[in-house]
């Protein structure tokens, strides 16, 4: 986003989101508390309704992360019988969380607020918690650190992540696409990307 802003001339400030359930910042947007969102936001028909969304800057995917020392059984949604996942409030992990668990092919979903991801990774380490579903590339990033804690799958979804304005601003949302297809066009998108995910591409779907 910062690089948005340079090329738009624009100071960027970052306003911390401190609601519990993730799809309130919709709300949020659309009541001028903010310009735009830009937390990693997957595009979605509900979303859609309420926010204008700019091109995906990245399509990625949810993944699954456990404690292999624990579990090291576990390599998939596939091998989570009798366990407990993880989810955030309004994540788009949380729906296919209530479909294993609909399905027998997991035993509960622990829902944590959007703002309680340290206690959710903590429940992780500890054992309250058995496997946490989130986006692949900010998943790798938050468990990079906790010992015995790894990614065992990866691309379970697709899904195109993108920036989202308010419906009601559409020269906004028209300079941010602009800017963004510069920033692709000149190498800085490829760069950040591979910089915070270890590949330039924007399809990073696959497992």
């Amino acid at each position: 986003m910062n690089a948005i802003g340079r090329v738009l001339s624009l100071d960027v400030v970052f306003v911390r989101y401190s609601g519990r359930d993730f799809n309130g910042i919709f709300d949020a947007l659309d009541s001028g508390e903010f310009d735009c969102v830009t937390s990693g936001t997957t595009i979605t028909g509900s979303r859609a309704l309420k926010a204008a969304f700019c091109d995906p800057y990245l399509i990625s995917g949810q993944a699954l992360a456990v404690d292999t020392s624990r579990l090291p059984e576990v390599a998939s949604i596939d091998d989570l019988e009798g366990l407990t996942i993880g989810v955030q409030q309004g994540n788009t992990s949380q729906p296919i969380a209530n479909r294993l668990v609909a399905d027998g092919r997991a035993a509960r979903v622990r829902v944590y607020d959007y703002g309680s991801i340290r206690t959710a990774l903590r429940d992780l380490s500890t054992g309250r918690c058995d496997a946490f579903m989130k986006l692949g590339p900010v998943l790798t990033e938050l468990v990079r650190d906790l010992p015995g804690i790894q990614v065992v799958q990866r691309g379970i979804t697709v899904e195109k992540i993108a920036i989202a304005v308010p419906t009601s601003d559409a020269a906004l949302l028209s300079r941010i696409r602009v800017a963004q297809a510069q920033l692709e066009e000149d190498g800085t998108l490829p760069a950040i990307r591979r910089r915070w995910t270890g590949s330039p591409l924007a399809d990073q779907s696959g497992p």
